[in-house]
């Protein structure tokens, strides 16, 4: 039955939907597998997650230059929270970009550690959470992003050692931006091993990526893998389709690699929202937005329907009735991409928006986030929510995560367990 992760705290879900063995990459635990829960882990059947970033220092550490006690007890401070907030993973972003929060020989020492790309923080933030979530009976879902080398265009900015630029033709500068070009295969090799050197060496729960593949289009520019294009893009109906296999070829061998290095490790994208609209594909989803299909050449639904993954985690940042892309059709849209396949689904949610005066009205009540977690219980895909991000789950805007905690009893209480 698959699990997320070994702590099987959602192991339960796939006999409750009627789902057999084959789904998740086949990534079946046997009954003698390590997968009960730690001792106060959560019921099977249920998962509450929490993202945690780093980028730019968002979630952590609070800032650039810590000392090594100060940015251990922050993140020890982030698992309490989590515990407190009744969550049962933290899918802490320990790739923010091509670095690192453990010592790789890979990729160097992130930069929002020490503020210098490659600076040694002094202690080891993944291998500390690994050790400190299992300790409170949390999963700890490894973040990465695959392809994003920096947020700024200038190869001189990143570490001497950076392989990005000791092979500056991996690189290509999109939006005043450098990413990986995904159509060469040693990049595609690349990105792989340095990802699954935290698998390798670290007790993670899960691999998870977020929806950076392709870098999201902007007007009047274009992505610059002509060169990779006439190497590599030959027997392909168009570039957008030689793409959509390069990200293809990504997930299918991360998939492949993770099965045959730690079986009991789950595989989960949390992907933009949107696969298609309906207008584009009889497929899609009623909306009328952008598409991941189109636009980040991810082909999300193929990968459920492959049983590449163990787990998705669609953005569902809309309210219910926003008319581009309401919540309220997204959710049984994506309820039926992963019926009988296995992989499970959770439901991403923007805590962020809540209280927000930018955000349109729905998000200036505090119960939205409740009408998402009641419509989302109607559907029994639905296996749980994920929450953007700790910075909010810390400070729980208009009180919106405290009123989804309570009209969501423990599991155990509810179902009389």
């Amino acid at each position: 039955m698959p699990l997320i992760g070994r702590r099987g705290f959602v192991a339960g879900l796939a006999g409750l939907a009627g789902l057999g063995e084959a789904g998740g990459s086949a990534r079946a635990a046997t009954a003698g597998a390590p997968g009960a829960a730690r001792p106060g882990g959560r019921t099977p059947g249920a998962l509450r997650g929490m993202w945690v970033a780093t980028i730019s220092n968002r979630d952590f550490p609070s800032r650039t230059g810590l000392t090594a006690a100060q940015q251990h007890a922050e993140l020890t401070a982030l698992l309490d929270l989590a515990v407190r907030r009744r969550m049962t993973a933290v899918m802490l972003q320990v790739r923010p970009s091509a670095e690192t929060l453990w010592p790789s020989p890979y990729e160097p020492w992130a930069r929002c550690l020490t503020g210098v790309q490659g600076g040694d923080p002094g202690w080891d933030p993944l291998g500390t959470a690994v050790e400190e979530a299992h300790a409170r009976g949390l999963e700890l879902h490894a973040w990465c992003n695959p392809y994003r080398v920096s947020t700024q265009p200038e190869l001189t900015k990143l570490a001497p050692n950076h392989p990005a630029r000791l092979h500056p033709e991996w690189v290509v500068t999109y939006n005043g931006a450098l990413c990986y070009d995904p159509g060469l295969p040693e990049v595609r090799r690349h990105v792989q091993d340095a990802m699954l050197d935290a698998v390798r060496r670290y007790d993670v729960d899960a691999l998870h990526w977020d929806d950076y593949f392709y870098p999201y289009p902007v007007a009047g520019q274009s992505f610059g893998d002509d060169a990779s294009y006439r190497k590599y893009g030959g027997g392909f109906s168009d570039r957008a389709a030689w793409r959509r296999n390069n990200v293809d070829l990504l997930v299918s061998e991360t998939s492949a690699r993770i099965k045959q290095l730690k079986p009991h490790v789950a595989f989960g994208i949390s992907p933009f929202g949107v696969w298609r609209n309906a207008s584009a594909d009889p497929l899609g989803s009623d909306t009328r937005a952008g598409a991941s299909y189109d636009d980040q050449h991810a082909d999300t639904r193929k990968w459920v329907k492959e049983r590449w993954l163990d787990y998705v985690v669609p953005q569902l940042y809309w309210n219910i009735g926003f008319a581009a892309a309401d919540y309220a059709k997204l959710v049984p849209w994506w309820d039926a991409v992963v019926r009988d396949t296995g992989v499970r689904l959770f439901i991403g949610e923007a805590l962020y928006k809540v209280g927000d005066p930018a955000q349109p009205a729905a998000w200036q009540d505090p119960q939205e986030l409740v009408r998402h977690a009641r419509l989302a219980r109607e559907h029994p895909g639905v296996g749980g929510h994920v929450y953007f991000a700790a910075r909010e789950a810390a400070k729980d805007p208009l009180g919106a995560l405290t009123a989804v905690l309570a009209d969501d009893p423990p599991r155990r209480a509810r179902d009389g367990a």
